[in-house]
């Protein structure tokens, strides 16, 4: 059985900041599960047995390098798309995660052909398609 196909998969999602304005953001591979190509904030399944917390903690971890040093839940997504012709569904828990800059690594360079800081305004293309909503959603939070 397969999250987010065959039932209702859960997921972190993380805007990973600097304190000064800066978001870390992540470019798929075509390795990534779905949405080769496009550009995202960042994030990992629930794993059963797993806490939330800890799964952000770890996925940060493992995508970035970095330790955790400030978090803040700004709410959740009802995610419902298509990939590869499959209707997926996801409830995300977005947070917000400050960082240590100077720890920043691709940890993935079989998902991520490339890493970047960007400003929310100044965002590259394309983003994936739950980034807008999520910014829609959020932004007065992530200021």
């Amino acid at each position: 059985m397969r999250k987010g196909i065959d039932y209702i998969g859960n997921t972190t999602v993380y805007f990973c900041h600097d304190g000064k304005g800066n978001f870390l953001l992540s470019k798929r591979s075509e390795k990534a599960r779905d949405e080769q190509g496009t550009w995202d904030p960042g994030g990992g399944a629930i794993e059963f047995g797993d806490s939330v917390i800890e799964t952000l903690y770890r996925e940060i971890k493992e995508e970035y390098f970095a330790d955790v040093l400030e978090q803040e839940f700004l709410g959740y997504m009802d995610v419902h798309r298509e990939s590869k012709g499959k209707k997926t569904h996801w409830i995300a828990l977005v947070f917000k995660v400050l960082v240590n800059r100077e720890q920043v690594k691709n940890g993935e360079p079989n998902k991520f052909d490339e890493i970047g800081w960007f400003k929310l305004d100044n965002l590259p293309s394309p983003l994936h398609s739950q980034f807008p909503y999520a910014l829609k959603e959020f932004a007065h939070k992530l200021k």
